[in-house]
């Protein structure tokens, strides 16, 4: 497994890979890999010949105020992951490969990004839509892997590739959990122990939401007064956005009489997380 910094390092080896036939598969990351980053890695390298991984730190998708300068780094870490993973090459550039000084087109999906995350983190879709855009375009993979974590970014870029006819098959992957129900994220780390305790109030409030699903509760009003009533147990919890839309179109409902995605994210401390599930009405 190599590690390339350049567009045109990328570019070339991609080049020699199509000419030999092979079929070839992007996974999309910002660093700090960890188990869920590794299972997209390992799915794509089970499903396709060649597994590329770009590790980019995409500046324009974080807002002025948000964790840019102190979003954790660790390349050397990073390949370890890749390559236990099955990755065959890391393309990890600088932002001043990826973007000119004077950059002024973007990509944006208007609607889909207009609520849940993307209500509370203006442009933050635009940037991720900008940086895909490209590494589609550089990388001509066969397939690219999102994690169901960020449901929203992976109906945004589903519909990107839909819309502006990109020759790419987009591949949604399970969260994966800690044991005890905390979905992986690189801002873990942000949490100290007492925080990362007090962290399990995501999935305990989902939990319960689901469990009033099945028992037949079908008000989305309702189910959002579930969840928000579980996270107030938690003293270190500070609600960001308890929501639940049409699974598809990502629109508000008032009944869960189609497939639903109820999603949530939640301060704890000054760590943003977030997590969700999709229910099959």
């Amino acid at each position: 497994m190599n590690t390339v910094k350049t567009i045109n390092e990328v570019r070339n080896q991609v080049k020699v890979w199509k000419k030999e036939g092979y079929s070839i598969a992007l996974v999309p990351t910002m660093g700090s890999l960890h188990a869920g980053h590794a299972s997209l890695i390992s799915r794509a390298a089970k499903e396709n010949e060649k597994v590329v991984v770009s590790i980019f730190v995409n500046p324009i998708q974080f807002g002025p105020s948000e964790d840019l300068d102190s979003y954790p780094r660790d390349l050397n870490k990073d390949e370890i992951v890749c390559e236990g993973a099955g990755a065959d090459l890391i393309f990890a550039p600088k932002a001043t490969e990826m973007y000119y000084k004077d950059i002024e087109a973007s990509v944006s999906v208007k609607e889909l990004a207009a609520g849940l995350c993307g209500a509370k983190r203006p442009n933050h879709f635009a940037g991720v839509c900008t940086v895909v855009s490209k590494l589609f375009n550089i990388i001509p993979a066969d397939k690219a892997y999102f994690g169901q974590k960020d449901a929203q970014q992976l109906a945004i870029i589903k519909r990107m590739v839909r819309d502006l006819n990109f020759d790419i098959e987009i591949i949604g992957c399970p969260i994966i959990r800690e044991k005890d129900g905390l979905a992986k994220s690189s801002r873990n780390v942000y949490l100290s122990p007492e925080e990362r305790q007090a962290a399990l109030i995501l999935n305990k409030s989902l939990t319960k939401c689901r469990e009033a699903l099945s028992n037949g509760e079908r008000s989305t009003n309702l189910l959002k007064e579930i969840i928000k009533a579980q996270i107030q147990t938690e003293t270190l919890a500070r609600i960001d956005y308890i929501e639940i839309v049409d699974a598809l179109s990502l629109d508000a409902i008032d009944f869960a009489n189609k497939p639903i995605l109820v999603a949530i994210a939640i301060y704890i401390g000054k760590t943003r997380l977030i997590d969700n599930f999709i229910y099959e009405a």
